[in-house]
């Protein structure tokens, strides 16, 4: 049946929702579906015939998750047109079910496990999946010539706490049909878990470089312990800076390659990423953010070799405060791992300000899904960071690369190192023919056991010529 329906009805759903008690959503699953392999789940298919506005002729289509497996939870799916949201049925009829799903077709369910878009992204005559909402508040999107790879959240609580980490999920999401010849498409979303529920308006814009405008009002049950804004989640398992123990034939494994930190006050900050041996809890303050992302800088293929996975073309993701967000902290976890299919890299926003049930917040931001950044650089980026073992007995040496910079000049290039503690020895700078960037060099000789907090940037003088970079080294 259908309802009126405006984005303010999401709101209210919240709203009403934060004033009553939890309820864990259940929907009950045949035993087989419940339990279902993961083959056997990707053995389930969504029949392409049966995209939703297929038949219209519409520049987007969208196709709808079987339930089961990892997924259980039914995700009610509305489909909104002229100003009224109808119910999408599930039906067996959608799906093809294999040779690997080990029973009859699944009669009837009260929901889905969430949804696709495609679009014709990449050809005119193919539609390309986009964008995925799947499990708990995660979603994912695509820009050209990208394979999946990191996804985004729609809120984390207690993340990396000495506490359970909170997963609030999508109970219920909206699509607006898109007008013909439309460039952009419209999708809002409940959420609720034990401690906050939320209203989102996702308005996907497809291209070289996806562009998602995000909007939230939440609500708390409670006071929340951390509250984490547009997280995102991706994998590091080995890189040039970090092979660990590793036994590949791959030089490099990773969706991501580095953290991304833009404030205010114009800093840029670079962190590699790393695979630990225990957790790192890493946080950079800023009093205003212009934007944190988690990146695949290197696109190489030849950094990865590898032709299945194609981690070369993996998105980045950037976060873009819509206002402002205020002062707060970007926090970054790094989760030890022995194998790549386990997402181990976390970053969210932190706000100074707590989420109470005195006050909704509303927040706003844009997500930039792609292998392009979304603005011009301001100044040359690092493009790789190598360590091994340094001449001075015990130290550590420290190879940087920076890529060609922006800015014109004459006159030396210095490196300016600072350390947390130990000594920084034998710092060098010189040209990086191949690239026409730069090679800064340095030794660090530990005074201890303790980790050892790293900056470098390059400068002309007064001026600063390269973003920072920011490296956590653990004896």
């Amino acid at each position: 049946m259908a309802r009126a329906f405006t984005a303010a009805t999401v709101v209210e759903r919240a709203r009403t929702l934060a004033a009553r008690p939890y309820q864990e959503p259940r929907q009950s699953l045949p035993e087989a579906y419940a339990h279902l392999s993961y083959d056997a789940y990707r053995d389930i298919r969504y029949r392409n015939d049966q995209a939703l506005w297929r038949e219209a002729g519409l520049p987007f289509q969208a196709q709808f998750f079987h339930p089961g497996f990892l997924y259980p939870a039914p995700v009610v799916v509305n489909v909104v047109e002229g100003g009224r949201a109808e119910p999408v049925r599930f039906s067996p009829d959608l799906y093809t079910y294999g040779s690997l799903v080990p029973a009859p077709p699944l009669a009837n369910a009260a929901g889905f496990a969430g949804l696709r878009l495609t679009h014709p992204l990449n050809r005119k005559e193919h539609f390309d999946e986009v964008v995925s909402f799947l499990g708990a508040s995660y979603f994912r999107a695509l820009g050209q010539g990208n394979v999946y790879g990191l996804s985004a959240r729609g809120l984390a609580i207690d993340t990396a706490l000495p506490r359970p980490e909170e997963f609030p999920s999508f109970r219920e999401l909206w699509l607006e049909r898109p007008a013909p010849g439309a460039d952009r498409v419209v999708v809002h979303a409940l959420l609720d878990g034990p401690s906050v529920t939320g209203a989102y308006r996702f308005t996907l814009v497809p291209g070289a470089r996806t562009v998602m405008e995000v909007e939230v009002t939440l609500f708390a049950r409670k006071a929340v312990g951390q509250l984490g804004l547009a997280p995102l989640t991706s994998m590091y398992l080995f890189g040039e800076n970090d092979r660990g123990t590793f036994d590949d034939f791959r030089p490099e494994v990773h969706d991501s390659d580095g953290l991304f930190v833009w404030s205010q006050d114009g800093e840029q900050l670079w962190r590699p990423l790393q695979n630990p041996t225990r957790l790192n809890v890493s946080g950079f303050r800023v009093q205003g953010l212009r934007a944190f992302a988690l990146l695949q800088r290197d696109t190489d293929f030849r950094s990865y070799e590898d032709l299945e996975a194609r981690y070369e073309r993996r998105p980045s993701a950037w976060v873009e405060p819509v206002g402002n967000w205020g002062p707060g902290t970007v926090k970054l976890v790094e989760i030890p791992t022995a194998q790549e299919v386990h997402d181990n890299i976390v970053a969210l926003w932190v706000p100074d300000a707590p989420l109470t049930p005195a006050a909704p917040l509303r927040v706003a931001y844009r997500l930039h899904w792609g292998s392009e950044a979304p603005w011009p650089a301001t100044g040359s980026v690092v493009t790789a960071t190598r360590v091994a073992a340094g001449d001075t007995a015990g130290a550590r040496r420290f190879v940087l690369d920076f890529s060609r910079s922006p800015k014109a000049g004459d006159g030396p290039v210095e490196a300016v190192i600072t350390a947390s503690q130990g000594q920084v020895l034998r710092s060098t700078v010189r040209p990086h023919e191949p690239s026409g960037g730069w090679r800064a060099t340095f030794e660090l000789l530990p005074d201890g056991g303790a980790p050892i907090e790293l900056r470098a940037y390059l400068r002309r003088g007064s001026e600063t010529l390269t973003e920072t970079w920011s490296y956590l080294w653990t004896p």
